[in-house]
């Protein structure tokens, strides 16, 4: 019998058809699979990642809340034309405390992976309360409740305990100086900023939506946005890359 009218039989036959189909896309799931159970991680580690502080982490809180993922990914792909506008293309060990992870679906306003200390917290601030001000012809809702709303800081220690729960490197210190460290990371000239910024390194210390008075949830998102992308050096990180 040729070789051709051997491939005749699962032509003529549904059923050695689909049991061939089956075998094949098992031992294709298996040699993709098997592997997995023998890394401790899939994600490579990158110096400068940390978990959200408990300002930050309220703020993407915030972020999801509102729907903002359904406009802007945060997921810039190695394509030049990305790269050029946006920004060093991301990396999986930036999304690795994302509970849900925000790389989008499509774009109907800007990725914002970089979007950190691009603008200042006036912009921001503007641009919550009335987007077509900063930016004419944007289709982006307006927040401005989000200024006149006070944070509720009472349920960050508990949406700490849920991420360390979830694999999210929370110590005990942490959750138990959450509230604290939320109130010190939204107020300018706080006499506890160092130990906020020794538990979390590079945590931005300022009242995020301007003036006094109480931590809003513009303060939390601000804080959140102003953090996206500023964790890694990838001039440090390039070089290092470079070197392997």
């Amino acid at each position: 019998m040729s070789l051709w009218n051997k491939h005749q039989i699962f032509e003529k036959n549904s059923i050695i058809l689909v049991i061939g189909v089956l075998i094949v896309i098992s031992i294709g799931g298996l040699v993709e699979i098997l592997p997995l159970y023998y890394l401790k991680s899939t994600i490579e580690k990158v110096e400068g990642m940390r978990p959200y502080s408990p300002l930050e982490l309220a703020g993407r809180d915030i972020y999801v809340r509102e729907g903002c993922y359904n406009c802007h990914s945060q997921m810039i792909r190695s394509l030049r034309d990305e790269v050029e506008r946006y920004g060093h293309y991301s990396l999986a060990a930036e999304s690795m405390y994302d509970r849900p992870f925000q790389w989008g679906s499509k774009r109907n306003g800007p990725d914002l992976a970089r979007v950190g200390a691009k603008y200042s917290d006036d912009w921001h601030r503007q641009h919550l309360d009335n987007p077509r001000q900063m930016v004419p012809g944007s289709i982006m809702p307006a927040y401005p409740w989000l200024a006149k709303t006070e944070l509720d800081t009472r349920e960050v220690a508990s949406s700490m305990k849920v991420q360390a729960f979830q694999g999210v490197p929370y110590t005990p210190e942490m959750i138990e100086n959450a509230e604290k460290d939320l109130v010190t990371q939204a107020t300018t000239d706080s006499p506890n900023a160092d130990a906020l910024t020794k538990r979390y390194p590079k945590a931005q210390v300022r009242k995020f939506s301007g003036g006094t008075g109480a931590v809003n949830e513009a303060d939390a998102l601000i804080a959140y946005l102003q953090m996206l992308g500023t964790l890694v050096d990838f001039k440090v990180y390039d070089g290092k890359a470079n070197l392997r």
